[in-house]
């Protein structure tokens, strides 16, 4: 039933323009009639087999040549989209796509609306929804990690942990709603102590996963790390240094950077995700306020503070400087304060320094490191440091984490439901079944919405248009 939801055909360039060759993907009942019209090989495509190449000619609608390409077919269900599909691998130039285009266009095919292709395989029952949401994620992965995770998501390993899940709490559902309908003989067919235990047992595993979540969005968006300071402390400098390239700009004149400055940078297989923030201090410029307001923000959101000391300043300042960024830091944050401008100053003072603000690295995961983000000095120890920290996320990658917000939201609200019903059984007064019930309902509701067993119109619409056109 669901193979003939859509009866038109659809086509786009599976490949960026520029390269050498250039793929076109068709889909839908009529693609192999749709290009047998102007393609011309050894035998029509419509009397060829699924999983088969053919190489041939394009002619034009007046016949003339066009370009000799080689065509995939497939053939529905054994699709990507579960549909009839043809692939036409053809040279790769803009005029050959768009004149291969035009010819499917009037032969009744319509161009593909982004990420129409992994819509229709999610419809089709080729894959679930978050299973749809992982091949964005794998198109986009920067990182050897990210590649994993995504790739583990494609093959269905989230899937499965919440077809588990659902599968346990479905079972004491029906359970319950049988209740429901022998109420008046008050019997329980769902055993209490079995749906308490299921119930605590499947809470803890949504909140493994939500907690995973942290680790899962860094991995897949880098790792978020705030340089922070006061004003001409050398922040922009520093992200300067640490990118290779003058992407901040750097300035004696206080007050430089007004907004945040994010950049991305691989280091040792690692995403991080580096902010340049506006100096910390008292404005009366209301538009310096504004960033340094922001300043704040992306400090208490960084998963990891670059606080950047000038030791060129008195020692006091130096100290009152790292507690106010200490001050507004959470216990899961890491920060690292960095001595800069050590190429400036004696060796007496980098000493004072480090003395005095030793009482700031008795709480875990700090450190304090000297640096001339100038002169490049200490720079290399920065990154390893960073490295280091964070290479156990290449191992996580190979566990279920969850990358997605959208995923991340239905197991809170699932979680909630079942801490609901967690308190029904608990309470000392016992709560109705069909409250019980209904909360099991949506718990069961948010995990299904995750892969896609609930679902609108709306929602798909919101999670395919960030695909690109030809997927």
């Amino acid at each position: 039933m669901m193979q003939n939801r859509f009866d038109n055909t659809i086509c786009a360039p599976a490949t960026s323009r520029g390269g050498a060759v250039s793929v076109i993907r068709v889909s839908g009942m009529n693609a192999i009639r749709c290009v047998d019209k102007f393609f011309r090989g050894r035998k029509p495509l419509a009397e060829a087999g699924g999983y088969t190449m053919h190489f041939g000619r394009i002619v034009d609608s007046d016949g003339a040549l066009l370009d000799e390409v080689v065509v995939s077919v497939f053939r529905a269900p054994h699709s990507y989209t579960g549909e009839n599909a043809v692939e036409i691998a053809c040279h790769g130039s803009d005029y050959i796509v768009s004149r291969i285009l035009s010819l499917l266009l009037s032969n009744g095919a319509k161009m593909a609306s982004p990420g129409e292709f992994t819509r229709r395989a999610f419809l089709h029952g080729k894959m679930d929804l978050s299973q749809a949401e992982a091949v964005a994620d794998l198109i986009a992965a920067q990182t050897a990690a990210a590649h994993r995770i995504a790739l583990k998501q494609l093959k269905g390993g989230f899937s499965e942990e919440l077809a588990g899940m659902r599968a346990e709490l479905l079972h004491l559902a029906s359970l319950m709603e049988l209740e429901l309908d022998f109420s008046e003989e008050e019997v329980e067919f769902a055993d209490r102590k079995q749906l308490r235990e299921l119930v605590g047992n499947v809470t803890a595993h949504c909140d493994r996963l939500i907690e995973s979540f942290r680790l899962g969005n860094a991995i897949k968006n880098g790792v978020p790390v705030a340089i922070v300071g006061n004003t001409n402390v050398g922040k922009s400098t520093l992200l300067n240094a640490l990118l290779g390239e003058e992407r901040a700009i750097v300035s004696d004149i206080a007050g430089t950077t007004r907004d945040t400055i994010e950049e991305t940078f691989n280091i040792d297989g690692v995403l991080f995700r580096f902010i340049d923030t506006a100096g910390l201090r008292e404005s009366e410029d209301s538009i310096e306020r504004i960033g340094i307001g922001r300043a704040y923000e992306k400090l208490s959101s960084a998963q990891l503070v670059l606080a950047v000391l000038d030791l060129a300043a008195p020692v006091p300042e130096i100290v009152a400087s790292a507690e106010e960024i200490s001050s507004h830091l959470s216990t899961d944050q890491r920060i690292v304060f960095l001595l800069n401008k050590a190429d400036a100053v004696p060796v007496v003072t980098t000493t004072a320094a480090r003395k005095a603000l030793s009482h700031l690295l008795a709480t875990q995961g700090r450190q304090l490191l000297i640096i001339s983000a100038r002169d490049r000095i200490g720079l290399e120890e920065l990154r390893n440091s960073l490295s280091e920290t964070y290479r156990d996320m290449d191992a996580g990658a190979e566990t279920t984490l969850v990358t997605n917000l959208r995923h991340v939201e239905a197991l809170r609200n699932a979680s909630a439901s079942l801490r609901r019903v967690q308190e029904g059984l608990d309470s000392p007064t016992p709560v109705p079944t069909d409250l019980l019930a209904q909360d099991l309902r949506e718990a069961l509701y948010h995990l299904g919405s995750i892969v896609g067993e609930v679902s609108t119109d709306e929602i798909l619409g919101n999670i395919f248009r960030n695909f690109c056109i030809g997927k």
